[in-house]
């Protein structure tokens, strides 16, 4: 397996570095840096078979004119929730659970639970919240942003805190982006595989994947190649790097990490607080996952291939096509997306990718997407904070559309 990832990775190389006809994708890229959209992008574009395409534009680190590598790092956040949504999946093709299966059949901390209407009055829900309502956004549970959950870096204890709240609405009438549902997902996993979430993470989907830069904790090689985060300046004409670690001073890392080495670019990154992450070996399923253009390449390339990569089946093709349709029932999420099992759906393809297009985006602007009408899937990863709408827009549809023009039907 290593060494089918170090090929996947020299395919990757001898395309952007020239040794096949100019991409298109090229000029997009770029653009984008000189736009000051993003301080800088990897774009990769996979076939059923291998990658077509991979280009890079800008730096990795504005402050230091670090240029950008195609092995970057980049903090995925919510792209995560479509490889955990892969792995309960795998769950369900095995026969040990049910996405219509309620949660409190295998967390009976979730027994009981009422729902707070308007006047404050507990009651009793219609039905309990199910599996398919934690991963799709419609179970009515409690939101990370709720001010008195105080959540820790045990997935165990955080999702029998979110079992404490009170439901929001009805199992199954609205949608809300739901952080905690897909964290409860993850501890269903660790319930019925009798391993930690991570280990199954590890075990099942990354390493026989090849996936050897997906981590919840990278370590100082993998820092080294991490792509800092920009936002605007104060005129906002231009990008700035963001050191989110400045006021820490190394002891309270070292204190919070509990002596577990945290690189120091992690922290400027992403926050001194990760240190307690590192500490406890803690990864969050529904956001807490770094990875590279390469890693998720292949990711999406086991899922255009619905569910086989390299002569292995990972997931069933029913598993596939369950994942990747509509799972809030007649309960609406936008225009223009739906949601599945850990994964949003495309209603059009105003932005390039076909209806029935499937993927994630994350914090930061990353995203993936799996096109099956095309045949290709296309990664884009840049690290962000407050980009406009209209700036996405230029981005996502100027990449995706050019994907799309250039390699649709896996580039033949």
């Amino acid at each position: 397996m290593k060494r089918l990832a170090a090929l996947s990775f020299h395919v990757f190389a001898l395309l952007s570095h020239g040794e096949t006809s100019p991409s298109p994708i090229k000029a997009v890229a770029q653009s984008l840096v000189d736009k000051h959209i993003a301080p800088g992008v990897v774009t990769l574009v996979t076939g059923k078979d291998k990658a077509l395409d991979i280009q890079t534009a800008g730096y990795a680190s504005l402050a230091g004119k670090t240029p950008i590598r195609e092995n970057a790092m980049f903090w995925i956040a919510s792209m995560s929730k479509s490889l955990t949504g892969t792995a309960l999946m795998m769950l369900v093709d095995e026969g040990k659970v049910n996405l219509d299966d309620p949660v409190e059949k295998f967390l009976p901390e979730f027994k009981d639970q009422k729902i707070k209407d308007a006047d404050g009055i507990l009651h009793t829900p219609k039905h309990p919240i199910t599996v398919r309502e934690v991963m799709c956004h419609t179970s009515g549970m409690v939101l990370a942003n709720e001010k008195s959950l105080k959540q820790t870096q045990s997935l165990k204890e955080n999702v029998a805190l979110y079992a404490r709240f009170p439901l929001r609405q009805e199992p199954g009438t609205k949608y809300e982006y739901n952080n905690c549902g897909i964290n409860t997902g993850g501890r269903i996993i660790e319930v019925v595989s009798g391993m930690s979430y991570m280990d199954f993470m590890q075990k099942r989907l990354f390493e026989p994947l090849g996936m050897k830069d997906t981590t919840f904790w990278p370590n100082e090689e993998q820092a080294a190649r991490l792509a800092h985060t920009a936002r605007f300046t104060a005129d906002k004409k231009g990008l700035e790097e963001i050191k989110q670690d400045k006021d820490a001073e190394q002891r309270i890392i070292d204190k919070w990490s509990e002596g577990v080495h945290v690189p120091r670019a992690v922290t400027a990154d992403m926050g001194a607080g990760i240190a307690f992450n590192y500490a406890k070996r803690y990864g969050e399923p529904a956001g807490g996952l770094f990875s590279t253009a390469a890693d998720i390449g292949a990711f999406c390339r086991m899922l255009l291939n619905r569910g086989t990569l390299e002569g292995r089946r990972y997931l069933s093709e029913q598993a596939v096509k369950q994942m990747a349709s509509i799972q809030t029932g007649d309960v609406r999420v936008s225009p223009d997306s739906a949601y599945g099992v850990g994964f949003s759906i495309k209603l059009t393809d105003e932005e390039g990718p076909s209806a029935g297009s499937f993927g994630h985006r994350g914090a930061r602007r990353t995203a993936m997407w799996i096109d099956p009408t095309h045949e290709i899937a296309m990664v884009i990863l840049v690290e962000r904070f407050d980009m406009t709408g209209e700036e996405q827009k230029v981005m996502y549809g100027g990449f995706m559309k050019a994907a799309v023009a250039a390699f649709g039907k896996g580039g033949k």
